[in-house]
């Protein structure tokens, strides 16, 4: 498995095809292996190389307890320190959930490593994380308990024990507030993109950020909410691989160590 040490933190990643580089980073509590499982690598990779990203708390990455290591800048001098490991100066960036919110974060403190943006289920705005306030962070069951009355689900017992073995100390820890990103929105040149379910909480913020990104893509997705938009591949893949497509027409391909 590659890895790359940032800072102390070893970051886990995975390449897959060939092509322009294409960072993927998944949503919180999830990994690399839902972009296999959700249908998105096996036809992206016939077009690009795929970046796909453990992030800290997740995966076979790093797991820290304290919550100092979940800040915005850490998150992204992860994506960095893997680009860098594989010599790549720039690429096209694509995250779900945290993994969008973590896409505004390249755009304010590494906008330089970035050809496009692709933003799923994510906002610029400020956001509470109050469900995980005075949760016993030494306390794996409590933890858990946390992050099922998050998602609004009970665990099954595989997801529970994956969600034991990813420690859900860790998870919870990187479950902290958000300042609002808003400030980042006129730096952002670069071709960006926007998708969101239409059934998920999140909606009306995504809409509304877009609205300040007149030079944006936005697609809604009737009928999905949060989780289901991530599931979707069918719907949303043919939407990116054109906005993929019309950015390499107009800005050209990504030249190695450009």
């Amino acid at each position: 498995m590659p890895y790359v040490d940032n800072q102390g933190v070893r970051i886990h990643y995975q390449v897959e095809g060939l092509g322009p580089p294409l960072v993927l980073q998944h949503g919180s509590t999830a990994s690399i292996q839902a972009w296999y499982q959700n249908g998105f690598v096996e036809p992206l990779q016939q077009h690009y190389q795929l970046i796909l990203v453990d992030a800290r708390g997740h995966g076979n990455s790093a797991k820290p307890h304290d919550a100092a290591s979940y800040a915005l800048p850490l998150r992204v001098s992860d994506v960095v320190a893997v680009l860098d490991d594989l010599g790549i100066q720039k690429a096209h960036y694509w995250g779900y959930s945290m993994g969008g919110w973590i896409g505004f974060g390249m755009a304010k403190h590494a906008a330089e490593r970035v050809q496009a943006l692709i933003l799923g289920g994510a906002h610029c705005y400020a956001d509470s994380m109050d469900a995980f306030q005075g949760v016993d962070r030494a306390d794996p069951e409590a933890c858990l308990a946390a992050l099922e009355r998050f998602v609004g689900l009970r665990a099954s017992p595989e997801i529970r024990a994956q969600l034991l073995w990813d420690e859900p100390q860790a998870l919870v820890a990187a479950m902290h507030d958000r300042d609002s990103l808003e400030d980042v929105i006129p730096t952002m040149t670069m071709p960006c993109f926007l998708y969101v379910g239409e059934d998920d909480q999140r909606f009306r913020q995504v809409e509304a950020c877009f609205k300040q990104m007149p030079t944006a893509t936005f697609v809604s997705l009737p009928g999905l909410n949060h989780s289901q938009a991530n599931m979707r591949s069918d719907l949303i893949l043919p939407h990116i691989l054109t906005f993929l497509e019309d950015v390499g027409k107009t800005l050209g391909p990504i030249i190695p160590g450009n």
